[in-house]
């Protein structure tokens, strides 16, 4: 199946220059959705993965299914101070100041087999931040699986390269 045509491309959005890969298209088909999560899991099928960890919110869109197809748990990251619970978090620089992500501490347990999982490797700011909660609290990182790649922005070349990678869709 080609991903990309089920992908909407805004133009100008959020502003002039952007062009935004809209996902919902993909998301409103329940054939194409189906299709794109299976073969997110097939590239973790091997990885004996014992939970997904997403970063909200299309993170949650992309890795619960996963999860569920992989047969695993399922760890949300949030904004600071969206979590109910004792938290661990981790700062990120933003084009104008910081913000910090935020997990339950007690979200994985050390030695876990951890699949990070996103709708979008972009800059690789979130994805960084991601994997430092992880190692935080001990988890394992076998992969990192993304439904679009935006290639210009080199997100891959900011995080560690000893993940395994995968993208559904590059651009």
């Amino acid at each position: 199946m080609d991903f990309k045509e089920k992908i909407r491309v805004i133009l100008d959005y959020p502003q002039e220059g952007i062009r935004f890969k809209d996902i919902t298209t993909l998301l409103q088909d329940g054939p194409a959705y189906k299709a794109a999560i299976q073969e997110m899991a097939k590239f973790a099928a091997d990885k004996q993965v014992d939970i997904v960890v997403g970063p909200e919110a299309r993170g949650f869109v992309i890795g619960c299914p996963l999860a569920i197809e992989l047969g695993a748990g399922f760890a949300p990251v949030r904004k600071k101070g969206k979590l109910p619970y004792e938290t661990i978090q981790a700062e990120y620089t933003l084009e104008y100041g910081k913000d910090a992500l935020a997990m339950h501490k007690d979200a994985i347990k050390p030695g876990q087999r951890v699949l990070i999982a996103d709708d979008l490797l972009a800059t690789g700011g979130t994805i960084q931040t991601t994997i430092d909660l992880v190692k935080q609290l001990g988890g394992e990182i076998v992969g990192l699986a993304f439904l679009i790649e935006l290639t210009y922005l080199d997100g891959r070349d900011k995080i560690n390269s000893d993940y395994d990678v995968f993208t559904l869709v590059q651009y």
